[in-house]
């Protein structure tokens, strides 16, 4: 890395971000900035490689100065440093595209300790952070297995309906599936008929891989 910008509108704040930045990365050049639009300048004019950027400015957001930088230096690695640890701070800075978020409140060598892992293409986090964050996916993760399970319910097949299913998933045609319960082929031709309506497909394959992958059919 050789350019950073700092941006905090707080002069011994700026300051002391400038030399954590320097040392983790002692052959950086430093540029400052202490408002928003101050810094929007300085990414039309300047390249950066790491930016320690505050999200309270005078004249606006610093999610502003993030999404800016991201569009204009993809290359760029935006990083919030702030005191907010709340998930309304977070997860807006995250989706702007923030590429770490640090925490104020530590010690000096922590942050340096943290703004090195980038050098791996790792995410500086402060710890709490990290937490919210896989707390966020893990639950997110939860809410789209209930969902799956919840889907999976609604499918309520008979027996007959998952006997004459699991035939289908294993490629016997309507006539052999008849013979082999004894039933007309119309008879059959009805089961299927409701088997595709309850899993949505409409298509022997389709059922075949539906049935297979909610479980209700085994491969």
């Amino acid at each position: 890395m050789k350019h950073a910008l700092i941006v905090e509108d707080l002069p011994d704040i700026r300051a002391w971000l400038g030399e954590v930045a320097i040392s983790a990365f002692p052959e950086l050049q430093v540029t400052s900035a202490a408002r928003r639009d101050e810094a929007l300048r300085c990414i039309q004019g300047g390249r950066f490689d790491l930016a320690l950027i505050d999200l309270g400015l005078p004249d606006g957001s610093g999610l502003d100065v993030v999404a800016a930088l991201r569009r204009a230096q993809p290359q760029a690695l935006p990083v919030v440093v702030t005191i907010y640890d709340d998930d309304d701070h977070l997860f807006p800075a995250l989706q702007a595209g923030a590429f770490g978020y640090l925490l104020k409140e530590q010690p000096r060598e922590t942050l340096v300790a943290q703004l090195l892992r980038m050098v791996d293409g790792e995410p500086p986090l402060s710890p709490p952070i990290a937490r919210r964050v896989l707390a966020y996916f893990a639950t997110a993760a939860e809410m789209r297995q209930a969902a799956m399970r919840q889907l999976e319910e609604q499918v309520h097949l008979t027996d007959r309906e998952t006997e004459v299913l699991q035939r289908v998933a294993k490629g016997y045609t309507l006539p052999e599936i008849a013979q082999q319960f004894g039933l007309s082929r119309h008879t059959i031709a009805d089961y299927i008929k409701q088997i595709y309506r309850k899993l949505n497909v409409s298509s022997r394959a389709e059922a075949a891989l539906e049935a297979a992958r909610r479980g209700l059919v085994r491969p």
